[in-house]
């Protein structure tokens, strides 16, 4: 594939949002190393590759059918992190080639994940499926579930709690108490990144007829949703480690909190400008990366030196 062509895929699958199921990937599997001391490398790379190929085929299929609603074609608000990867409407891949692509992606995920069910346990064929389902479904008739107001929660729920236990159970062929209370805050932190990312969007999905929460709300009663999914994802980290549900090693991650604080001040003034919106919309990104990684460095720290 020619370089141009290379970056034009790399471009149409938003590789730079695959930190939304490569992060907890990392994050669960750095919990079964914590808690049982096993760490399957090759099984890690594998797991890393169905979610990414699960996410680039979510991420061809949104566009698809997006565009079939007129949601990203109507769009003159497109930013850098939403609006679609805008190949569709710049006459650079046909919507047919993005659809198939998608389908591609999804029966590469598949394959991989019936590899690692039929050797680390069937319960993770389920967690594919649920997957896969979601990914495909978000934007796909008849249940569009990014149309109806429930993009946060699927997105929270499929790149927090599934990747997390699916990741974990793929190192320690059982599921963990401890991986679903901590992949919660990275759950809600991917739904903040999706919620800031439709404040632009509002008035192109509002015609389109996409009733996203922001649509449903109104951009500035809102912001309430944007500070409670920030807040208590830290309060949740907080509360983990006053219940001893996880090592105290992980408040690491508080770091970044003044991050979050900035996002959330921005967001207060700025819900309605396309332009002056934009750093709380990197930010959060970057909070959601940094927040994720930071729980993993936690489990390894406190794995390394047990005393902490």
């Amino acid at each position: 594939m020619k370089r141009p062509r290379f970056k034009l895929w790399i471009r149409a699958m938003r590789a730079p949002f695959f930190q939304a199921v490569i992060v907890p990937t990392i994050l669960g599997t750095a919990i079964a190393w914590y808690r049982s001391g096993i760490f399957y490398w090759q099984y890690f790379l594998l797991t890393t590759l169905a979610v990414i190929f699960i996410n680039a085929g979510t991420n061809l299929a949104n566009d698809y059918f997006d565009h079939q609603s007129t949601s990203d074609d109507i769009n003159r608000d497109a930013t850098p992190f939403s609006g679609g990867s805008r190949v569709i409407q710049e006459n650079l891949i046909s919507p047919g080639k993005m659809y198939r692509s998608s389908l591609i992606f999804f029966a590469l995920a598949a394959v991989i994940g019936l590899y690692l069910a039929f050797t680390r346990g069937l319960l993770l064929l389920i967690i594919g499926i649920i997957g896969v389902l979601i990914g495909y479904f978000y934007t796909a008739s008849p249940i569009k579930l990014g149309y109806r107001g429930w993009g946060e929660f699927v997105a929270g729920l499929g790149c927090g709690p599934l990747v997390v236990l699916g990741a974990y159970y793929v190192q320690a062929q059982t599921l963990s108490l401890e991986a679903l209370f901590i992949s919660i805050p990275v759950g809600l932190l991917i739904a903040a990144v999706l919620y800031i990312n439709e404040f632009p969007d509002y008035a192109c999905d509002k015609k389109a007829g996409k009733n996203t929460l922001i649509v449903k709300m109104g951009r500035k009663r809102a912001r309430k949703g944007f500070y409670s999914l920030l807040l208590i994802a830290y309060l949740f980290i907080i509360l983990a480690a006053i219940l001893k549900i996880v090592p105290c090693t992980l408040l690491i991650s508080l770091l970044t909190f003044p991050l979050a604080w900035k996002a959330m001040k921005i967001a207060h003034s700025s819900y309605a400008s396309k332009q002056e919106i934009l750093p709380a919309m990197s930010g959060t990104i970057i909070i959601h990366l940094s927040v994720g990684l930071l729980l993993s460095v936690g489990y390894v720290l406190a794995k390394v030196f047990p005393w902490l």
